[in-house]
């Protein structure tokens, strides 16, 4: 008998990222990052930030599993987690390769 699973890819990059201990999981999605209450990106937030804009319901809706998935993968020893906006031209070289980076930088 076959079984179909539906597996979150977030999910699947962030326990990838834990195994390899990886520097950096780059998280696209289709928004700027995560957004605080006045729907403003916040570019650099700490664990503990996350946790409590989740309990509070500043993080809600598609970013939940964003998130949830990035404070997976620094728990087991991603050094930092950037989810930004895939829709951007070249959002990944940006945050690599620039001082100011693109989207929202979560580390503990």
């Amino acid at each position: 008998m076959e079984k179909t699973f539906n597996i979150n890819a977030d999910t699947a990059a962030g326990a990838i990222a834990a195994a390899l201990k990886a520097d950096r999981l780059l998280l696209l999605t289709d928004v700027s990052g995560v957004k605080n209450s006045n729907d403003e990106v916040i570019t650099e937030l700490s664990a503990q930030q996350i946790r409590d804009m989740i309990k509070d319901g500043t993080i809600s809706d598609g970013m939940i599993p964003k998130t949830e998935t990035a404070l997976y993968a620094l728990d087991g020893g991603v050094r930092a987690v950037v989810i930004l906006d895939g829709r951007v031209p070249n959002a990944c070289l940006l945050e690599l390769f620039t001082e100011h980076g693109a989207g929202s930088l979560i580390r503990n």
